[in-house]
């Protein structure tokens, strides 16, 4: 640091952060409105605020509360429930490259919610709300094998080492995948190729509903352990030291990680990079301090989120792309770039 360059004060530094959140939440509610009024059928600022307030037509309505307004809902909170994954499991791993996508909890997630739709029909209330619940089991699984592969007795778990056994074990989760689309009807075939491609699949408020709990539930239980996460980063000797009982925390973070991971992938597709992305986007806004991090991670992955979703509706209209393919497009390139940093490094 340069001579007489004043070093920020804790005060500036929350306060900043608190200025960065605020304009992500703004950002975001622009983004809402203009997603609003994105799509093939052609809504006006004002026909929305019409139906909004009760007086559209039947078919605006229909397209506004029945289709648009689910998805978007659902894109924020699977924004914010991949982001504050990632950011945990970067957090607690100290890997920068860590993600759900990228170490295999996605497709483990993934691979359960194919298997429950080859045998049963995804189409009543009760199998609805069973999707995150199974997700999480394919997703807690996926991690324990992971962990376990990566272990070894004397080292413990190195960062390097778990992200190349993640993404071995995502490469045959994915393989396993492939085969079972072999197996499917043309019309589970269609869906499920679109869901492999991240696709805001539960454009209904049944979907919203089945997420919602998870992301409420668990999202306040991670903002509590931000003091927490910031002694672990400090390493696992010093954690030790300061008098944090390291593995259970760590366990109970993996495993709201896991929550949230699992249940938005349940309704959101194979959608990767979120994890990523987000909390490297919030951490050169707001720092690496977790009481601040974590909270911009989840506004910063809900941002990605439909801004990614909005694109995929109108850039080719009356077609939709995926929205984890407009992830991707985003996400490989950054990805490539923190690989070429780190080996620099």
């Amino acid at each position: 640091m340069k001579t007489g360059q004043a070093v920020p004060s804790a005060r500036t530094r929350t306060a900043r952060g608190i200025t960065v959140m605020v304009v992500l939440a703004v950002l975001i509610i622009v983004s809402f409105v203009i997603s609003m009024n994105t799509g093939y059928i052609r809504l006006s600022p004002w026909d929305v605020l019409k139906t909004l307030a009760g007086l559209g037509t039947e078919k605006q309505s229909l397209v506004l509360f029945d289709f648009r307004l689910p998805r978007i809902v659902l894109s924020i909170l699977v924004g914010a429930g991949l982001a504050v994954s990632g950011c945990i499991l970067q957090g607690v791993s100290r890997n920068a490259l860590a993600d759900p996508g990228i170490l295999g909890i996605n497709a483990g997630a993934g691979l359960m919610v194919m298997l429950f739709i080859y045998f049963f029909p995804a189409t009543t209330a009760a199998p609805v709300f069973l999707l995150p619940v199974l997700a999480l089991v394919g997703a807690g699984l996926t991690a324990l094998l992971i962990y376990t592969l990566a272990h070894q007795r004397h080292e413990g778990v190195s960062p390097t080492r778990l992200v190349l056994t993640g993404i071995a074990v995502a490469a045959g989760i994915s393989a396993a995948m492939i085969v079972l689309t072999l197996r499917l009807d043309p019309a589970r075939y269609q869906f499920v190729a679109t869901w492999l491609a991240g696709s805001i699949w539960g454009t209904n408020w049944t979907f919203v509903l089945a997420l919602l709990p998870w992301i409420a539930a668990l999202l306040p239980f991670v903002f509590s352990k931000a003091r927490v996460m910031n002694v672990l980063n400090l390493g696992e000797q010093a954690a030790t030291g300061l008098g944090a009982p390291v593995d259970k925390e760590r366990l109970q973070l993996l495993a709201a990680a896991v929550g949230l991971a699992g249940s938005s992938v349940a309704v959101s597709g194979g959608i990767g990079f979120v994890g990523l992305i987000g909390p490297h986007l919030a951490r050169r806004l707001v720092g690496p301090k977790h009481e601040l991090l974590l909270p911009a991670s989840a506004l910063t992955g809900s941002l990605l989120m439909i801004l990614a979703d909005t694109i995929g509706r109108w850039i080719f209209q009356p077609a939709d792309i995926p929205t984890g393919i407009v992830v991707a497009v985003i996400g490989a390139p950054y990805f490539l770039y923190l690989l070429a940093k780190a080996k620099a490094g």
